[in-house]
């Protein structure tokens, strides 16, 4: 079909001057084509329309071509050959759908229409999946078919102009791609700007507007309106705090500032009160291509919750080291007396009465030792959740006469006149008796001590539906708003207070309200203001109906009288032991005084040679002994079988935590007592322990 036969020499009236035409290589193949060898016949014999066709394709330099007869033989321009890819030259002169064969599924219907019907067709960015070049592709081509009418009127042929979009889609598809990209990372930018953690916005102009603000910004200033409004403007309270003055320094300079912990005084909406903040800030210059700065991009951290963590600990040490200096001087105000009081009972010639002054001193200030002592063992139990109540059924006017009675030596050194009012009916609680005594000395000392001598204290008892309401008033030196809740805080004493203060930590109202908790009720402190005297409320729980009895708080504990009967027993052997030999030897004395045969023990190894040679009917050990401590004193020495357990221990100790009973326990004693012990309490234990 395709023989081609030597080229003319002269160009062929179809085609333009050598040098004009469009179309070199498809007119070459015009030429040389052997036409009468294909359904159109020779050229001679084409009719005017196919002629005129093929001479406006070939002469055009648009992407063109021809389809003529039933057979839709293919004639096409230069500008058509690179839509053909691999198939030109051989397309050239062959039936359409020999070429066409992969696409012929969309085309062959459209062809149909302008062959048969002559209908026009018009198809714009149509995807045609070709095999052109060796290999599958997708392509987008924008055409139109049009019908060429023969002499006679009938269709001989169809006409198409055509153009690849192939190149311009895929720019397109992958300019959409982009764009949707850059959309997808502008989401997700302005997501993460607007739930940054910190505070951001970006200020434009020289008037500072906001341009973008995220919700952190917008939180720090309470939601105000201020997206596209002048900064000092929206946020007028800002002005006098010195912000304008340091954006203009950078705008000015072109460097940026970075603040830490700056103080912030916001107004959260107009009329409200301004609240302080406290924020890590940087200002960060934008520049302009030109090197201007043309706006200021704001970010940091509201850090409020950091100062004010850090300002609290800073209190706390301020308040730890005063505290400690509270404490050395505590100390050392007993230990004054003692010496004095140890050294005059040392000196010749004393008489009894100045002897038995001495101990009476010297008793007293180690009295007055173990109460500081005692308080901060139970404030470090309280914060632990490690002291336990020693619940009963009590009435709390008699706890309230009992406190009252033990205050009374104190009140009347300060001439302090004291009230008591107590309804008719008994108030129970079920509560631990020494601690809510402790809650009412602990009140009343208080108000002893910053009340003006002759002042006026009252003790109030009530009972409501549901509480006891234990009320200790004074007309003392007040306290200001700011102290009311501060005063309950460990080592707190009001700095009004200190030049009236006669001796303590600064914990006993940390400790009562410690104590009040663990029994479930509050404890609040009112004060008109300084000068105006203290109330100081308790709220309690009443008892639930029908709870059990325990014993009345009333009822005198059992105290040294026993230490008779334990005279008496048969058995009075006793082995002290502790490495402490000034403790070691006054406490042989007093149990000596007390009729009981003492041996004692320096170290653990001794103790427990001394147990398996006397088998005393008790031993008394210390626990912290060099060589073999009390624990392992008690393990071994149980180990020796029934001669062993018949030996009553009992450990003494200035380890005194709940953890340290139990494991004296678990070793093998018997009680447990804290150092410094009661004597009567002492006494107490032998007593128990002595053979009936």
């Amino acid at each position: 079909m395709n023989d081609r036969s030597p080229l003319l020499t002269k160009p062929h009236p179809l085609l333009l001057p050598d040098g004009g035409q469009a179309s070199p290589q498809t007119g070459k193949l015009l030429l040389a084509t052997d036409w009468s060898a294909t359904p159109l016949g020779p050229m001679d014999g084409w009719p005017m329309s196919l002629r005129i066709a093929v001479s406006i394709c070939l002469n055009s330099r648009f992407p063109m071509f021809v389809w003529w007869g039933p057979e839709l033989v293919n004639i096409y321009n230069d500008a058509y050959a690179p839509v053909l890819g691999r198939r030109h030259p051989a397309a050239f002169g062959e039936a359409a759908r020999t070429v066409w064969h992969e696409i012929w599924d969309v085309v062959g219907p459209q062809q149909e229409a302008v062959m048969l019907r002559g209908e026009a067709t018009w198809n714009e960015r149509v995807l045609l999946v070709m095999e052109r070049n060796g290999f599958t592709e997708p392509t987008y081509f924008t055409w139109s078919y049009s019908p060429i009418y023969r002499e006679d009127g009938r269709i001989g042929g169809l006409f198409c102009a055509c153009t690849e979009e192939t190149g311009r889609v895929a720019t397109e598809v992958e300019r959409d791609r982009l764009v949707a990209e850059a959309q997808h990372t502008a989401r997700m930018l302005q997501k993460w700007f607007d739930n940054a953690p910190g505070f951001v916005a970006l200020l434009r102009g020289p008037r500072y507007v906001f341009e973008m603000v995220n919700k952190a910004y917008y939180q720090l200033v309470g939601h105000r309106d201020i997206l596209d409004k002048p900064a000092f403007d929206a946020l007028p309270e800002m002005r006098a705090q010195g912000f304008e003055a340091l954006l203009d320094e950078v705008v000015a300079t072109g460097r940026p500032y970075v603040g830490r912990a700056v103080p912030l005084k916001v107004q959260k909406a107009p009329g409200e009160q301004m609240v302080e903040r406290f924020i890590d800030l940087v200002y960060q210059p934008v520049f302009d291509p030109a090197g201007r700065v043309v706006g200021i991009f704001a970010q940091g951290h509201d850090v409020t919750e950091q100062v004010e963590a850090t300002r609290t600990l800073e209190d706390a040490d301020r308040r730890k080291d005063e505290f400690l200096a509270t404490l050395a001087h505590e100390l050392r105000n007993p230990l004054a007396p003692l010496r004095q009081a140890a050294q005059l009972a040392r000196e010749p010639g004393q008489d009894a009465r100045r002897h038995a002054w001495a101990m009476d001193v010297i008793e007293r200030q180690v009295g007055t030792m173990s109460l500081l002592i005692d308080d901060l063992l139970d404030v470090s139990r309280i914060s632990r959740g490690k002291l336990d109540l020693r619940l009963a059924r009590i009435d709390l006017r008699t706890v309230a006469t009992h406190a009252m009675g033990a205050a009374s030596a104190a009140l009347d050194a300060r001439r302090h006149a004291a009230g008591l009012d107590l309804p008719a009916e008994p108030v129970w609680l079920q509560a631990d008796p020494v601690r809510v005594e402790q809650v009412l000395s602990n009140l009343l000392s208080n108000a002893c001590k910053y009340t003006d001598p002759g002042g006026r204290i009252e003790v109030a008892v009530k009972r409501t539906e549901s509480e006891a309401v234990l009320t200790v008033r004074d007309n003392g030196i007040g306290l200001a708003a700011a102290d009311r809740e501060r005063v309950f805080g460990m080592f707190s004493q009001v700095h009004a207070a200190l030049d009236r203060a006669e001796g303590g930590l600064g914990i006993g109202l940390a400790l009562s309200r410690g104590l009040v908790h663990l029994h479930g009720g509050r404890i609040e402190a009112h004060s008109e203001g300084a000068g105006r005297g203290s109330t100081f409320t308790v709220h309690l729980p009443l008892a639930q109906a029908g709870s059990v009895d325990g014993e009345d708080p009333s009822a005198p504990s059992k105290q040294a009288g026993g230490a008779s009967s334990a005279a008496r027993s048969e058995n009075r052997r006793v082995l002290l032991a502790d490495d402490n030999r000034d403790a070691l030897e006054t406490m042989a004395l007093l149990l000596e005084a007390h009729g009981y045969e003492v041996h004692t023990a320096g170290d653990g190894e001794e103790a427990l040679a001394a147990l398996r040679r006397l088998r005393p009917r008790v031993a008394i050990l210390d626990i912290g002994m060099p060589r073999l401590n009390g624990y392992e004193v008690a393990r071994q020495f149980r180990e020796d079988g029934e001669a062993a357990v018949a030996v009553r221990l009992i450990a003494l100790t200035g380890w005194g935590q709940t953890q340290d009973q139990v494991r004296a326990l678990e070793s093998g004693f018997d009680f447990h007592c804290t150092k410094p012990v009661e004597i009567a309490r002492l006494l107490e234990l032998l007593e128990r322990t002595a053979p009936d």
